[in-house]
């Protein structure tokens, strides 16, 4: 990815963790997120950190999309089967169409390092004109499904911005 494309990516990124709302544990995966997004030339206007809360995920989520200039929001974490994971729910609900090639390339990476990564419910959509991407909890995960996500993200910014071109190659 150029660091031209990288401009265009205006980000937020929301940690999702009991814990980490809390102060209890440090938010390494976020921090992993806005690390791989500003080395990339990305700009990252927002960072939180949120507990496992359906309705407070989706505030954030809408607030992002709705009223900051992001055009890229990433979660990290809440996606896994834990009776406290409910990002997917949150993110399901405040969506307008989902985008599943992201998370289906995620899972399918993944699933080359763990077994573990079959059980994954990540979601990715857009809000208006701004793509949600969930991400797993981990920081070693979240730094992996970047690497195989970044080359397609200006792409679909281009396009989830309403660029008319074509898509050919």
């Amino acid at each position: 990815m150029s660091d031209a494309d990288a401009r265009h990516i205006i980000a937020a990124v929301l940690t999702v963790s009991d814990k980490g709302s809390m102060g209890l544990r440090e938010d390494t995966s976020g921090k992993a997120i806005v690390t791989f997004l500003v080395e990339m030339g990305a700009v990252v206007l927002d960072v939180e950190i949120v507990p496992d809360e359906r309705d407070v995920i989706s505030s954030r989520l809408m607030y992002f999309a709705d009223e900051s200039r992001a055009n890229l929001i990433f979660t990290t974490g809440g996606t896994g089967l834990s009776p406290r994971d409910v990002t997917p729910e949150a993110t399901l609900s405040v969506i307008d169409r989902e985008i599943p090639g992201f998370a289906e390339v995620m899972r399918a990476e993944s699933l080359k390092k763990t077994p573990h990564a079959m059980i994954s419910r990540a979601v990715a959509g857009m809000r208006g004109t701004t793509i949600i991407i969930n991400l797993p909890g981990s920081p070693k995960a979240v730094v992996e499904c970047l690497e195989v996500i970044a080359p397609a993200l200006p792409h679909a910014l281009k396009k989830a911005g309403g660029d008319p071109e074509d898509c050919a190659r």
